[in-house]
Order: structure tokens, then C-alpha cells, then sequence
């Protein structure tokens, strides 16, 4: 009978891993990124964080796994039309119920349900949520039952300021629900310029399994990526050049 992954924790069994998809990243990672774990993809605009998700899917569909991507930022056409022009082609996975695109709206309060629901109910083995930093940023309803009792433990200055409890409070409800979903999942983040933090909420680092940076060098039309932090893996933390061609992301 093969281990669960906690079973192979508790007796020091090998993680299983889950290719990346892309050229070159799994062979800095132990051959993938730990199976059934969140990984942070923060960068600037640009810097190709949408595509690592491509990439990942893509990957996942290869393998006969079922792939589901959560969009906030972009509606669903054009990240098809977008995929299709770096030789990308879902279509065919969406035909066979293989593949999801779902598109979140930011300003429906029970954006929460939708999500939640989707992932819980897809029986997915890999998401990608893109991107995470409107749900940090968004309100907290206060009537919305899923926050009462955390709510009632914030102050009302904290509730109206956006302060770092009310953004954690959004950030483990995601998370939690991933983790319960048993899935393998990205979520990106934006990363302002001169951050020194690994993502805008300044949170999410703290909370994800792994944290993969992408950054832009305009003065030497450079882009880079490194892996600042991977559960359970062994990886150097040294800044990887990359380029964007035909097929999305390839390390060089």
C-alpha cells in the first residue's frame, strides 16, 4: 500500500514531486515542487508570472492530472488567446473537463463561496490562483458568517484600516482551503519595484509552502528568477537568467 505524504513524513520516505513544466526550474528543485503544497510566484509586471502558471498547468494536463486556474485580474479569453500565442492550447483539455478556467469578480461579495466551492468540489489536482493580491486587499464583510468569529477578534480601526490582521485573516482562509483541497497550487503575487518583501501583501511568504521570485533587469534586458524558499528541498538561492519564447518560460 503506498504512504500518504504525511506517512512518508513521519517515517522520512522521499516527498513525491510534481513537475513544474518548466525548462531547466526542476532540476534546481529536487526534480519539482513538493506534492500537495502552495507556492508563492511573486514579481513585477511583465516578469511572466502568468505564464509560469501556463506552464504548470500545461504540465499537469501532460500528465493526466486535473487542472483548474483561477483568474481575478484578467478575464478568460484573453488569458486563452494569450496561452494560444506561446503555443499553449487548453482548448482541448476544457472540451474534455480536464481543465478549468474560472473567472472571480472582486466585487461580488460571495467571491469567497464561489472560489471555495470550485476548489473543494473539482476534486483538482493542481491550481493556480492568479492572482492572490485583490482577495488581500478586498474588505471583510462583516454579516458574511464565514468571518464572524475571526472578525469579532479585530478592532474596528484594524477592520477599516486594512491592517496586517485583516489581510492575514484573508490569506488563511484561501490557504486552509487549498490544503484541504489535497491539490498542488500556485498563487502569484504582484511585487512592487524596490519591495523588500516577497510579495505586496508582505504576507503570503510567511504562509506558502515555497516562494519563487521573478524579476525584471531593464539596463541588461535580463529576466531572472530565483527560489527563495522550498519546503523541504534542498536549491540554490542564486538568481537564474531566463527567457520567454515559444512555449513560455525557459531557464538559461
Amino acid at each position: 500500500m503506498a504512504l500518504t505524504e504525511t506517512e512518508k513524513k513521519l517515517v522520512g520516505g522521499p516527498l513525491e514531486r510534481v513537475h513544474t513544466g518548466i525548462k531547466g526550474l526542476d532540476n534546481l528543485i529536487s526534480g519539482g515542487i513538493p506534492k500537495h503544497s502552495i507556492t508563492l510566484v511573486s514579481g513585477p509586471p511583465g516578469s511572466g508570472k502568468t505564464i509560469f502558471c501556463f506552464q504548470f498547468l500545461q504540465k499537469g494536463i501532460e500528465e493526466g492530472e486535473k487542472c483548474l486556474f483561477l483568474t481575478l485580474d484578467k478575464k478568460i479569453e484573453g488569458l486563452l488567446t494569450q496561452a494560444t500565442e506561446l503555443g499553449i492550447d487548453f482548448q482541448s483539455a476544457i472540451e474534455k473537463g480536464q481543465c478549468k478556467f474560472l473567472f472571480l469578480n472582486i466585487n461580488k461579495k460571495l467571491i469567497y463561496e464561489t472560489m471555495i466551492n470550485e476548489i473543494l468540489s473539482g476534486n483538482y489536482d493542481r491550481v493556480v490562483l492568479d492572482s492572490i493580491t485583490p482577495l488581500s486587499e478586498m474588505p471583510i464583510y462583516v454579516n458574511n458568517p464565514e468571518f464572524t468569529s475571526e472578525v469579532n477578534s479585530i478592532d474596528h480601526e484594524e477592520l477599516t484600516a486594512g491592517a496586517f490582521p485583516v489581510r492575514r485573516l484573508h490569506l488563511h482562509y484561501i490557504v486552509n482551503a487549498l490544503e484541504t483541497a489535497n491539490c498542488t497550487a500556485l498563487v502569484t503575487s504582484e511585487l512592487p519595484s524596490g519591495s523588500t518583501n516577497l510579495s505586496r501583501d508582505g504576507l503570503s511568504e510567511f504562509l506558502a509552502d515555497g516562494v519563487i521570485v521573478l524579476s525584471l533587469d531593464p539596463t541588461m534586458d535580463r529576466r531572472k528568477l530565483a527560489v527563495m524558499k522550498m519546503r523541504s528541498t534542498k536549491h540554490t538561492l542564486k538568481l537564474q537568467d531566463f527567457i520567454i519564447g515559444k512555449g513560455g518560460i525557459q531557464l538559461v
